[in-house]
């Protein structure tokens, strides 16, 4: 680790109260100023020069402490004084969900598969349940850390997280589905149902990925401005949704052949179905990204 980085950030904080607030926001540039020089050392530059350049690019502390508006070219002009500018601490409602929501999904997960593999004499149909805890809980913790402001994201709206929280309980469902099956603890048509839920949650992400709109904050896409950063499906609304259109009847036809595959050949041939509207998203992706552009 570049040892320049803590000599410089003492000096930066010369003469500053030690509150607990600055303390916290020390650590935090700390831990930046850490990954800046990694960067810069990267990309060439010597141990020192890495280290005086991230103090330089941090602006001045005091205005960073007082959360006033930068004045300075430097801060101005700073990404990373931007971000700790902006940060967003963690909710403790949030955090407390979170911890329920894990609990829910490490205790079901735990018991369904104790049971699912007979160390625990438990009934097929409770097994069931515990895997839909378990889905539940995963599912909670997608969507609510969705629906939480972050320092460089606007909070997703309710709707739009239930979705993706669907979406993971939806797949994960299905690949208990899957696991019941392959243990032999449900019969082998039950991979139909594993089958329609993991591509019902394929279908889903694909249209919420397709449809997702820019939730960045100004100072966010300001800096992917000046960085030219750019992203097909976000210049070119229409051909994210021709992505997402394509996607489900791909997933959709899959389904199809799996169903049919099942009842007439056998089971066994379920996956090769999968494997194909796999493939078939993979180069419709690279042929909506890479393609030729409009003019």
């Amino acid at each position: 680790m570049n040892s320049d980085i803590h000599r410089l950030l003492d000096e930066a904080f010369a003469g500053i109260e030690m509150t607990p607030d600055a303390q916290d926001l020390k650590e935090e540039v700390r831990a930046n100023l850490v990954a800046r020089t990694a960067e810069l050392e990267a990309s060439g530059r010597s141990s020192a020069d890495a280290a005086r350049q991230a103090i330089a690019e941090l602006g001045d502390v005091r205005e960073l402490l007082d959360d006033a508006e930068p004045t300075g070219p430097t801060a101005a002009g700073s990404a990373q004084a931007d971000f700790l500018r902006h940060r967003v601490r963690p909710k403790t409602g949030f955090v407390v969900r979170v911890v329920v929501w894990s609990l829910a999904f490490v205790v079901g997960l735990t018991l369904a598969v104790l049971g699912a593999t007979g160390v625990l004499s438990l009934p097929i149909g409770v097994v069931i349940a515990l895997t839909g805890i378990a889905s539940t809980g995963l599912g909670l913790i997608v969507g609510d850390s969705l629906a939480q402001e972050t320092t460089t994201n606007y909070p997703m709206p309710s709707g739009r997280a239930g979705g993706y929280a669907l979406a993971t309980f939806l797949a994960a469902y299905g690949l208990g589905f899957a696991g019941l099956v392959a243990l032999g603890q449900l019969a082998v048509w039950a991979v139909v149902f594993a089958a329609l839920g993991v591509i019902a949650s394929i279908i889903l992400f694909a249209f919420l990925g397709a449809s997702q709109t820019n939730r960045h904050k100004a100072w966010v896409r300001n800096a992917h401005h000046e960085q030219q950063i750019s992203n097909r499906f976000e210049e070119e609304p229409e051909t994210a949704a021709r992505f997402g259109v394509y996607t489900a009847a791909i997933w959709i036809i899959t389904f199809a052949v799996i169903v049919v595959l099942v009842f007439t050949v056998g089971w066994w041939w379920a996956p090769l179905a999968f494997l194909g509207g796999l493939a078939a998203m993979m180069i419709l992706l690279a042929r909506m990204m890479f393609g030729p552009r409009k003019s």
